[in-house]
């Protein structure tokens, strides 16, 4: 199923996989294996589908949290920074534990490191937010 999705990524289905993750939740475990593609074009598509289903399906993305973080740790920087990126754009507190070690325990590349601290602040900022509208 992962080549599958990935090989639509390619070709620009987007369209075609949004539909499949609203249908079919077991999905969003495959969303670190995709952003572990060699292929720009499935990272950047898997970027795109999880800010697409990140509003009405925010729960479902929470489940890829653990499968991005792996990521976390890979020998290729710009997978490393992607998955960084990512799990700031799901902005769930549950990443914050893999990102703050990642960032803690040896990063060495600067773009990474950096985009690291982004994610930490965004995930942070959008916990602020949400405790003070909910003691609104």
């Amino acid at each position: 199923m992962k080549k599958i999705l990935a090989d639509y990524m390619e070709n620009g289905f987007l369209e075609n996989i949004v539909d499949m993750f609203k249908h079919d939740k077991t999905l969003y475990l495959l969303i670190g294996e995709l952003m572990a593609d060699e292929r720009s074009r499935v990272r950047i598509g898997t970027v795109a589908l999880v800010e697409i289903l990140k509003k009405d399906y925010y729960h479902d993305i929470s489940v890829a949290i653990h499968g991005i973080a792996k990521l976390l740790k890979n020998p290729n920087t710009t997978i490393r920074g992607d998955a960084a990126y990512l799990l700031g754009i799901i902005g769930h507190k549950d990443a914050l534990p893999f990102l703050s070690g990642a960032f803690n325990n040896g990063e060495e590349n600067e773009i990474v490191k950096e985009t690291i601290r982004e994610s930490i602040e965004i995930i942070n900022q959008m916990s602020c937010s949400q405790r003070k509208s909910k003691s609104l």
